[in-house]
């Protein structure tokens, strides 16, 4: 009886994480859909710029460390070096490279987001992130706000992100 319950448990915790998938999956796909069509008002509903800033400004630090010259032009310098890489690089166009590394080209269908949800994995605080290898490490990590999901992380490597003029 015990095994039963349990498997019980696992499936409805398995089910629960599935239709979670499957609703981040739709807006995952509308992301897609904006960054392909170059859309950057349906882009940018998609998109926590504050929370990317944050991340951003956090990595920022990371990368000065301990160097107080280096801190202190950072302080100086930070928020408006922020402000122009959300501007910059948190668009369509140049999430463009980062879709691309996915398969996602202009001439390429969008896969339907029965089949983004079955790519995304779901995460211990309730985002749900996507990979390039089915256990690898998070590229892009979406949370759920005001009944959307929304990018909230590139965890990915900033150097993919070519700031297109």
């Amino acid at each position: 009886m015990r095994v039963v319950l349990l498997s019980l448990m696992v499936l409805a915790l398995a089910a629960c994480a599935s239709v979670q998938r499957l609703d981040a999956a739709n807006d995952v796909h509308a992301l897609l859909v904006s960054i392909r069509d170059n859309d950057g008002a349906a882009f940018d509903a998609h998109v926590d710029h504050d929370a990317l800033k944050r991340e951003l400004s956090a990595r920022l630090a990371d990368r000065i460390g301990k160097d107080d010259r280096m801190q202190g032009l950072a302080r100086l310098l930070g928020p408006s070096v922020i402000d122009f890489a959300d501007k910059a690089l948190v668009q369509p166009k140049t999430f463009r490279t980062v879709a691309e590394q996915y398969g996602y080209r202009s001439d390429t269908k969008i896969p339907s987001a029965v089949a983004i949800a079955a790519a995304l994995k779901t995460l211990p605080d309730g985002r749900v992130c996507a990979t390039k290898k089915k256990d690898g490490p998070c590229v892009l990590t979406f949370t759920k706000e005001n009944g959307a999901w929304k990018l909230t992380s590139f965890d990915g490597d900033f150097s993919t992100l070519r700031l297109k003029l």
